[in-house]
């Protein structure tokens, strides 16, 4: 059993090595703009999960997963062979979700932002329902006069709060 700390290191590594190879040796044209978000490796470092994004349509994202499919022994001595671990992870490529979930923010930001201007002009005309201030000062009475004096201050001479 192995730490953490060494599959994170090895994850890091994978990264790397995947995204230099990809960008260096792999020229398969159907690999459009592909971008190695995240790499994860079990814990027993025999599989390696790499989270890429690719830039483009639907079609595109399709091409570029068969492309990284037929790519995967190329990518996989060759992490073999960078990492020097006595064996090689196995690789598995998942779409990463993160731009998705991105654009999923965003647009339910632009809905709360949309909302909020429209209260900020339905109450831009509004008065209050009662008075401006509806809370009662300590020291005054029902009419609104201060008991204790002009001066703020109770009757054993300390400043009220």
């Amino acid at each position: 059993m192995t730490d953490n700390a060494r599959a994170r290191k090895l994850a890091d590594r994978i990264r790397v090595i995947i995204a230099e190879t990809l960008q260096r040796r792999i020229k398969d044209p159907r690999l459009g703009y592909v971008t190695i978000t995240d790499t994860r490796v079990t814990g027993d470092l025999q599989q390696a999960t790499v989270f890429y994004t690719v830039y483009g349509d639907d079609e595109e994202r399709a091409a570029s997963a068969a492309a990284l499919e037929s790519a995967k022994g190329i990518l996989r001595s060759t992490v073999g062979r960078e990492t020097g671990v006595r064996f090689t992870p196995s690789l598995t490529f998942v779409p990463d979700a993160l731009p998705d979930n991105a654009r999923t923010i965003d647009d339910l930001l632009a809905k709360a932002k949309a909302k909020d201007a429209e209260v900020r002009e339905v109450s831009s005309g509004a008065q209050y329902a009662g008075d401006a201030d509806p809370y009662r000062k300590p020291g005054e009475d029902e009419d609104g006069v201060d008991d204790a004096g002009s001066d703020g201050s109770d009757s054993k001479g300390a400043a009220s709060e």
